[in-house]
C-alpha cells in the first residue's frame, strides 16, 4: 500500500488559554487534492506551519510521504511547494535573485519552467521585491512553490490578492501539477475555489478537526442570500415561494422579496416561473455565515 502523502497522529500545538491545534487525526492519500476549511483562528495555518517543520508540536506526530516533518525537514522541503498565508520579506533582491536563492536550497530549478511560470502569471522577474504589489507578490509565492514540480503542493490562501484573470491561470497550473503525479493540500476561505479544486475536505474549527466531507457534502452546506424585485404593481407569489423546497427567512417588502436559498435554485425559480421580476441578486455567504450554519443544524441533529 503505498504511503500517505501527510498522515499526522494526535498531532498538537497548544498556545494556552483554548488556542492552537489539538489532536489533529488526518491522512491525505497521494495524488489527492484535499482542502482544509475554517473560520479565521480555527488552526489551519497552525497545521500548515507544523507540516512544514516550522514550529514545532506539543503532541503527535505529522509525516510527509514517511517522513517526520521535524526530524527530516530538509527532506521533507525538497519534496514540498508551500504558499504561506503571509509571503516573508525579500527586500531589495530581485524576483529573479529570490528564485534563485530557493532553487539553490532544493538542488537546482528548470530555468525554462521558471520562465514559464512567470510569463503566464505576467511577473516581472528583473523588478526589486519592495517594488512588487501585493499581487506580484503573491504571483512570486506561487512561482517558488510550483518552479521544482514538486511531489506534495501545501497552499495557504494561494489566491488571495491575485486577480480574477490570474486565478483562472492559477486553476490551470493546479490542474496540470496534480495530472502530473502532485498532491495537493488547500487551505482556503473560498467555498467555490474548494468546491471546483477540491476532492475531500477537512473542516476544522476552535483548533479541532470536526469533520471530513465529500463534494456532495460540501454542496449541502452551500446557501445563498437572495433578493428579488418585482415589477411595480406585480402580483408576488410570496406563499409559492414560501412553500419553495430548501427556500428559509422570506421577508417581503413591498415589491421586494429577501430570502435564503439552499441547495438549488430550481424550486425557487419555479416558485416565481409566472411573475413579473424586475431585478434577482444571489450573495454567496462568508465561510463563517456558512460554517455558523452547518455547526448549527449539526446540533439540531442531535438526539436531545
Amino acid at each position: 500500500m503505498a504511503v500517505a502523502a501527510i498522515h499526522t497522529a494526535g498531532l498538537s500545538k497548544d498556545y494556552g488559554l483554548g488556542r492552537g491545534l489539538f489532536e489533529l487525526d488526518l491522512q491525505v492519500a497521494q495524488q489527492e487534492v484535499f482542502g482544509f476549511l475554517g473560520p479565521n483562528g480555527a488552526g489551519k495555518s497552525t497545521t500548515i506551519r507544523l507540516l512544514m517543520g516550522l514550529i514545532r508540536p506539543t503532541g503527535g506526530s505529522a509525516h510527509i510521504f514517511g517522513l517526520d516533518c521535524i526530524r527530516d525537514y530538509v527532506a521533507v522541503k525538497k519534496k514540498v511547494g508551500y504558499v504561506p498565508g503571509e509571503m516573508p520579506q525579500f527586500g531589495g533582491l530581485r524576483g529573479s535573485e529570490v528564485v534563485a536563492y530557493f532553487g539553490g536550497m532544493r538542488g537546482g530549478a528548470d530555468v525554462r519552467f521558471v520562465r514559464m511560470l512567470a510569463e503566464r502569471f505576467n511577473l516581472d522577474l528583473s523588478r526589486r521585491y519592495r517594488e512588487y504589489s501585493s499581487g506580484n507578490k503573491q504571483k512570486l509565492g506561487i512561482v517558488l512553490a510550483f518552479m521544482h514540480r514538486p511531489q506534495l503542493l501545501i497552499l495557504d490562501e494561494p489566491t488571495s490578492g491575485l486577480d480574477p484573470l490570474i486565478q483562472q491561470e492559477f486553476y490551470a497550473l493546479l490542474n496540470e501539477a496534480r495530472e502530473d503525479g502532485a498532491t495537493v493540500f488547500l487551505s482556503s476561505h473560498i467555498l467555490s475555489e474548494v468546491e471546483r479544486a477540491c476532492d475531500r475536505v477537512g473542516i476544522v474549527r476552535a483548533g479541532r478537526l470536526v469533520r471530513i466531507a465529500d463534494l456532495e457534502e460540501l454542496h449541502s452546506i452551500r446557501f445563498h442570500h437572495v433578493e428579488i424585485e418585482f415589477a411595480a404593481g406585480a402580483r408576488i407569489p410570496t406563499d409559492a415561494i414560501k412553500a419553495a423546497a430548501g427556500v428559509e427567512e422570506v421577508v417581503v417588502d413591498d415589491h421586494r422579496v429577501a430570502c435564503t436559498v439552499k441547495g438549488s435554485f430550481e424550486p425557487l425559480l419555479h416558485a416565481i416561473r409566472d411573475a413579473k421580476v424586475a431585478n434577482l441578486v444571489s450573495h454567496e455567504p462568508s465561510l463563517e455565515e456558512i460554517f455558523l450554519e452547518y455547526y448549527r443544524e449539526s446540533r439540531r441533529a442531535l438526539p436531545s
